[in-house]
């Protein structure tokens, strides 16, 4: 658990360090990207770098040569501070970037415990970050293949990470079984059962042709619907052999064969979906919402209430959504020169002055709220669960809870 808790911190971290590189743009070729996987020495990359100082004097442009020069001697200045790459390596970005009205700033950031290993060595000078690596270490590969169906209708879909994806429902039109007029009983029979073939093989063909190049990374095809059909797709072998090896044993009843049944099954089949969160995700958000209507509720939210029982003790589980973007920041009025220190979300402006309301504020120093509360909740011995938005509960605690909530040991008074 304590493993899982660090590596969804990395992530978190990554996620909120690639939200800013990606909007990062240089006047030219002035930003540098250093990669440096484990297997790598930081000597090498010191002597690299030296190289690459001398080079970019030939650069003929004097306010571009200045730039690349002064990124890479920062990325040269930071490397002092690392013996080893460490266990995943070290990614370094700098340079001048733009920040409107034809003005510029020199930013310096480090990634230096990415969720997985950095696989090569990279350096380039560009107008913006290279990201990739990066990038694809916050792509989920693990899914699960989905599939319900009946005799009126089938759809389609995938599972991945924290996301249900509906790719395509389809509808049979298969006739009810009525007779027609001037048609024998056992002809319309046939006529139905053809028409049922066609529709099986039809959505599980279409199932298969998008599953089948995503087959490395799905750990299972989880089948259900509402009646006996999904057990008889299976058992005529309708979908593709290599398909097949991945249908689990179990197929799961659920009321509808659409998008709602989609979705249902990923709530009956959660226990073959652990690796995915989607239930777990669920489960904690659930205790916590039946927590809170409680008469003592061992249950909170909101940051002062959260901070006051993490100083107390009394948090067992805390819970962040990935999309909390805010920090701890020092303030400093320009104006009457006051010092004060505010939780500012990164995407609002910097408050007025409390002391003079003056709006020339400056922000001194700026720290993650998250990197703050996963401290006090080490310190407390308190389980940390990340909550994405992409699940309904997710979206309410971003949403309704300011991104923060508690699961408490006892009820706070």
């Amino acid at each position: 658990m304590v493993d899982d808790a660090e590596l969804a911190a990395r992530r978190v971290r990554l996620k909120m360090a690639l939200e800013d590189l990606r909007e990062m743009r240089g006047f030219g070729t002035e930003l540098v990207t250093l990669i440096i996987p484990p297997d790598r020495h930081i000597s090498d990359a010191r002597s690299m770098l030296q190289v690459e100082h001398g080079q970019a004097a030939n650069i003929k442009s004097k306010g571009t040569r200045k730039n690349v020069q002064g990124a890479i001697e920062s990325a040269i200045s930071t490397l002092t501070r690392f013996k080893t790459p460490g266990d995943h390596g070290l990614a370094i970005f700098v340079g001048s970037i733009v920040i409107g009205n034809n003005k510029s700033r020199m930013v310096n950031i480090v990634v230096e415990d990415p969720p997985q290993p950095l696989l090569s060595f990279r350096y380039r000078c560009d107008s913006t970050f290279e990201l990739s690596q990066l990038e694809d270490m916050l792509v989920d590969k693990k899914s699960y293949g989905l599939f319900v169906i009946d005799r009126a209708e089938a759809a389609y879909g995938i599972a991945s990470g924290k996301r249900i994806h509906v790719q395509e429902q389809l509808v049979s039109n298969i006739m009810g079984k009525h007779r027609q007029g001037g048609q024998s009983a056992q002809r319309f029979e046939r006529l139905i059962e053809e028409a049922a073939h066609n529709f099986f093989k039809r959505a599980t063909e279409h199932a298969c042709d998008y599953w089948l190049p995503e087959l490395e990374n799905i750990q299972a095809i989880i089948i259900g619907g509402p009646g006996a059909t999904k057990d008889y797709v299976v058992k005529q072998e309708y979908f593709h052999h290599e398909i097949t090896k991945k249908i689990a044993a179990t197929t799961f009843d659920v009321g509808y064969s659409n998008e709602s049944g989609i979705r249902e099954l990923v709530d009956n089949a959660g226990n073959l979906m652990q690796e995915i969160e989607l239930d777990s995700e669920r489960e904690v958000m659930n205790a916590f919402l039946s927590e809170l209507i409680k008469p003592s509720p061992k249950a909170t939210y909101g940051e002062r209430m959260i901070r006051d029982a993490l100083a107390a003790g009394a948090v067992d589980r805390l819970l962040i959504s990935e999309s909390l973007r805010k920090n701890i920041t020092d303030l400093s009025c320009d104006s009457c020169k006051h010092t004060w220190t505010e939780t500012v979300d990164r995407h609002e402006s910097l408050p007025s002055c409390p002391s003079c309301d003056s709006h020339k504020v400056s922000a001194v120093e700026e720290r993650p709220l998250i990197d703050e509360l996963i401290t006090a909740a080490t310190q407390s011995n308190t389980g940390v669960v990340y909550i994405s938005v992409d699940t309904e509960e997710g979206a309410q605690l971003y949403e309704g809870f300011g991104g923060l909530a508690a699961l408490l040991r006892y009820p706070m008074m």
